[in-house]
């Protein structure tokens, strides 16, 4: 599990390196350039034409760095410092002047030739306003330019945060970042102005927080450990019992997709409550599933919901619901009489947000699977103000209902209620296609029902789904891939990392 941290986090823990730690800045900027030109020279011959693009500040302290170590290993550097020296950080006068007495070619304007390699460091993860002027046509020459474009700890332009685009941003194909990932980097569209992201050691680690951890994370490889183990003496009551809620007429695919996700991913037995038209449909593509069905009289069916809630250990509802009279009944009956831990997706959102139900008590745990437009009827909130800070928007509805929020989309969020988020960079666009949403709903589930604590199931779940989409979207291509081909992907992931 690593951190992912914002701008603010990354100064207070350079301030803690440098002023509590006694390590001098100038060392820092020295290890930061290092290894952008480790960076370079394995992608580049030695007689490379490069072009180093600096700014005032330190992100053009390492460039000028940068550009004094390639020039030292006898490659044709060119630096342009683009900014004020009367305006230049302390740390960056230094640099410019190391620069001169090395003889470094400085220009303050792109010169008129060609360039293998294009390096921005004109502003790091510090830039507040948006790009205009001289910097803006400054960006514009670059990204025009032909050959490896590689940014300085961010591409300038690139908010650090939120990974919005400020006026216009440098199109990397190569980030060379420091101690940790900035959200900024994986958020999109920050993200595709990244490119290749390299996170580089440089002295500074969590030691500089000083104590004020971040609370954004990202999982990786290694959090496959994490995954519930199967005792050899056990038996299907062992790894619980799903209840899936789902499927209206004409959408039982829903509760099929959300079914044998949750088996796939190692529950015991699942139970699918869905309307009767569905019964064919449902035992034909999940035989093992225990089938009950309901037709849409209140007066004779509360009775059987009741039990199934009763029965279950982890209850899901919503995908394919419809938002009918006896669907308001359902997700009405789970919210309130449910004592498990609970999956709320799709219509059962929509019916939440349309009649301003409660849906968390704090008691009983609460996961919720909104895409951008559903939380945006939720939270009632554009969805362009939702993408302007997602991170935002998803910690403050965890905390005020008490739920675990999984905002989707294509770098999806889960906000706990205590504050911790963690950023999914798993998955891919073949994911985006009917009923990849119900698989995500079944794998928590099967991660709930094994014994998974909701705050690691949710995170977790959606990191399985994304691993097992990019499993076999490397099998079949990304155009390819369908919903039922995620279920078989968690069965190879989960046999790889296991």
């Amino acid at each position: 599990m690593n951190y992912i941290v914002n701008s603010s986090e990354m100064k207070a823990c350079d301030k803690g390196t440098i002023e509590y730690y006694g390590v001098p800045s100038l060392v820092l900027m020295e290890r930061a350039a290092l290894s952008v030109v480790e960076a370079i020279t394995q992608q580049t011959k030695k007689d490379a034409a490069v072009l180093i693009v600096c700014g005032s500040g330190n992100n053009g302290g390492d460039g000028v760095a940068i550009g004094r170590l390639l020039f030292l290993k006898g490659y044709d550097v060119q630096i342009v410092f683009a900014g004020k020296k009367s305006s230049a950080s302390e740390e960056t006068r230094q640099q410019l002047a190391i620069a001169e007495k090395y003889q470094v070619p400085v220009a303050t304007e792109i010169l008129d030739k060609s360039y293998d390699v294009i390096v921005d460091a004109l502003f790091g993860i510090g830039l507040c306003r948006n790009i205009e002027g001289h910097y803006y046509d400054l960006l514009v020459q670059m990204n025009q330019m032909s050959g490896l474009k590689v940014a300085v700890d961010i591409a300038s332009g690139v908010n650090g945060d939120s990974g919005s685009v400020m006026g216009i941003a440098f199109c990397a194909d190569l980030t060379v970042t420091f101690a940790f990932a900035k959200a900024g980097h994986l958020l999109y569209p920050g993200a595709s102005y990244t490119g290749k992201l390299i996170v580089k050691e440089i002295g500074i680690d969590e030691h500089g927080f000083l104590g004020k951890l971040p609370n954004v994370h990202m999982l990786d490889k290694e959090d496959m450990a994490l995954l519930p183990e199967r005792p050899a003496h056990s038996n299907k009551g062992t790894f619980g019992k799903v209840l899936v809620i789902a499927g209206t007429v004409n959408m039982a695919g829903a509760a099929c997709f959300s079914a044998k996700a949750a088996y796939r991913t190692g529950a015991g037995l699942v139970r699918v409550l869905t309307h009767q038209a569905n019964r064919t449909i449902v035992q034909s593509l999940v035989p093992e599933a225990v089938l009950t069905t309901y037709e849409e009289s209140t007066e004779t069916e509360q009775k059987k919901i009741l039990e199934c809630i009763d029965w279950a250990s982890v209850i899901v509802i919503g995908p394919g619901l419809g938002q009918n009279h006896f669907s308001l009944l359902l997700v009405e009956t789970v919210l309130k009489n449910a004592k498990v831990p609970c999956i709320v997706d799709a219509d059962a959102l929509n019916l939440i947000a349309k009649f301003h139900l409660d849906i968390g008590n704090g008691e009983t745990p609460i996961i919720i699977t909104p895409h951008i437009g559903e939380m945006s009827r939720l939270c009632r909130q554009s969805i362009e103000t939702i993408k302007e800070d997602a991170i935002t928007v998803a910690k403050m509805y965890a905390k005020e209902h008490q739920v675990i929020t999984v905002l989707k989309d294509a770098r999806t969020l889960t906000a706990l209620p205590d504050g911790e988020v963690y950023i999914n960079t798993s998955g891919n666009s073949g994911m985006s296609t009917g009923g990849s949403g119900d698989v995500l709903t079944g794998i928590i589930a099967g991660l709930l029902c094994q014994g998974c604590a909701p705050e690691l199931a949710a995170p977790l779940g959606v990191y399985l789904h994304g691993l097992a989409g990019d499993h076999m979207s490397r099998q079949l291509g990304m155009h390819s891939l369908m919903a039922s081909d995620l279920i078989d992907g968690i069965s190879m992931v989960l046999k790889e990392g296991k």
